[in-house]
């Protein structure tokens, strides 16, 4: 007998799971019920169409060969049957059915499955808040989203708030930048991005952004949109008072796992609302799986659920449910959050937990900060970015972050390695990585982070953090604040403070002498290779109250003048 595969959702798992489906077996019925009109499309492109580096609308529904990727386009080269514009009402487990609604026609139909694949995804997340049915009010959802967002930028737009600082936020902040636009970010978080960033790199992207002409707010929720007295938008508030003009609002504050159809049939959610599967991506009924943004992953860190919508999971878990159905019995291991983003020319992203997620984990956590170059420095073109390890003291990688115009996302994609197998800083330091100058360091940029955090660990470097130091730079504090290069660099760019005097490396030796060992002595550079130099050199000469400012200048995200002023 035919098998009868259901699929009810289109974008990436359903799409996926089909055609990897069509791949195996020839014979088998294989149906995709989707409720838009669209039924395949690069949802993460969207943004680079607002920006106009994207041209065509219909870029984003092709395949790389230039065909749209229609219920036409399915059936004539998948032989996958299309139901478009039809809503899928309810999951009959008993009978094995699926009642739908044909949305043109209006008329319900039951459609029987031998297996059943729900790729219902995910909505955004939208606030009950005053003003939010105003005109000029936005999403970014689907590409029917991101053209009439693009419309009202070409109609006149010219003031936009952006509700959310978290992936969307940026990715759509980098669009209006592109197109010369003003922009206003507003999270209500401390930092930006703060599920995958601490707060001493995500400092780092908002100078980035106000660099480039971006204002920034945080650590205040928006309490309503505000009207021009017409139905149309005229700026934010927050709750804190705070006014922003804008005849555009992105609400951009995260999505949620569409999970009804799910629930109402019975099928179980997990601790993050999103529905339980297992290893299989099974749901509590075997004949039902269910991937992509609609389900909850396990951590490969922590080991515990968490919701990580993410388009490059989703087509895994479509790949993973067809060779299930077809008895090939593969696991999904599980996810590190992994997730990068690029504004302008600055790259920023992010693997496993960040030193927050691992201290509220209770590890004993150490951390390295470094400010490197992606290849050899005296190439044409070398940039430099900045690169954090998150580790335990056992020496167990948990996690590391990026930001600047260097290329830094492969080092993402290198420690994303590492952390999939449970791996090490030595693992990660042992690595035998491609090195060419016109591509890396001889020593790469994750190598020497992970070596920074093994020194921390054998008590050979004690680093302090910037957020750590700026606090003790502005206490009452009696310490020594020592930068550590030469005069001219010293009088070119330094930390202003009350504590700071500027003994270069090389005269440490002969003046080590008239520095008092009773008190803490904190030293400085530009990359902090220098200082941490002077650290080895001051506790070979017996001094042990001494620290390196972890990624000095070049890391440090604060103003340089902290000058107490009369």
């Amino acid at each position: 007998m035919v098998e009868k595969v259901l699929i009810i959702g289109g974008v990436a798992t359903g799409p996926k799971a089909a055609a990897r489906l069509r791949r195996l077996d020839n014979e088998m019925e294989i149906t995709i019920i989707e409720k838009g009109d669209l039924l395949s499309y690069a949802g993460c492109g969207m943004p680079f169409y607002i920006g106009d580096i994207v041209k065509e609308y219909d870029a984003l529904l092709k395949t790389a060969t230039g065909e749209i990727r229609d219920a036409k386009y399915f059936k004539e080269t998948k032989d996958i049957e299309i139901l478009d514009l039809t809503e899928a009402l309810n999951i009959d487990r008993e009978s094995k059915t699926v009642r739908v609604l044909d949305l043109k026609t209006q008329k319900e139909r039951d459609l029987p499955y031998d297996k059943l694949v729900l790729a219902t995804g995910a909505s955004p997340f939208v606030p009950k808040m005053e003003g939010i049915e105003l005109e000029g009010v936005h999403r970014l959802y689907t590409p029917h989203h991101a053209r009439a967002i693009k419309q009202a930028l070409d109609a006149g737009a010219s003031k936009i708030a952006i509700v959310g600082g978290g992936l969307i936020g940026m990715e759509t902040c980098s669009a209006f930048i592109e197109r010369g636009i003003q922009v206003t970010i507003l999270e209500m978080m401390p930092n930006l991005v703060p599920n995958l960033m601490d707060p001493e790199m995500a400092l780092l992207l908002e100078n980035y952004l106000r660099e480039n002409g971006a204002k920034i707010i945080t650590g205040s929720p928006v309490n309503r949109i505000l009207d021009d007295g017409e139905g149309k938008v005229a700026g934010v508030e927050t709750a804190d008072g705070r006014r922003v003009d804008a005849d555009m609002v992105i609400v951009a504050i995260g999505v949620r796992p569409n999970t009804k159809l799910g629930v109402e049939s019975g099928l179980e959610t997990g601790p993050t609302r999103a529905i339980s599967v297992n290893e299989f991506l099974q749901t509590n009924d075997p004949d039902i799986y269910a991937g992509g943004d609609c389900i909850e992953c396990k951590h490969l860190v922590t080991g515990e659920k968490v919701y990580a919508p993410m388009g490059s999971t989703a087509n895994k878990h479509g790949r993973i449910i067809a060779n299930n159905i077809k008895g090939m019995k593969e696991k999904f291991p599980g996810v590190l959050s992994t997730a990068v983003f690029k504004i302008l020319d600055f790259n920023c992203g992010s693997t496993g937990l960040t030193e927050k997620q691992a201290r509220e984990h209770s590890y004993d956590v150490v951390t390295s900060l470094c400010p490197k170059h992606d290849y050899s420095h005296y190439i044409p073109g070398s940039e430099t970015f900045v690169i954090k390890l998150v580790a335990d003291k056992s020496g167990k990688l948990l996690g590391c972050q990026v930001v600047g115009k260097g290329e830094g996302i492969k080092r993402i994609d290198v420690a994303a390695t590492v952390l999939n197998y449970g791996g090490t800083v030595k693992d990660l330091a042992d690595l035998d990585l491609a090195y060419a100058p016109p591509y890396s360091t001889a020593i790469d940029a994750i190598a020497h982070a992970a070596n920074v955090v093994r020194n921390k660990n054998d008590k050979l470097a004690h680093g302090i953090d910037p957020l750590t130091l700026k606090e003790k730079l502005e206490s009452d504090e009696d310490f020594m604040f020592i930068d550590c290069r030469g005069r001219p660099a010293y009088e070119a760019n330094t930390i202003k403070t009350e504590h700071t005097v500027n003994i270069p490396l090389g005269q440490l030796k002969e003046d080590y002498e008239k520095l008092p060992k009773d008190k803490e002595i904190i030293f400085f550079c530009n990359t902090s290779i220098t200082a941490y130099i002077a650290e080895r050199v001051m506790r070979n000469m017996g001094f042990e109250n001494v620290k390196f400012s972890d990624g000095s200048l070049q890391a440090w995200p604060f103003p340089k003048d902290l000058l107490k002023k009369d």
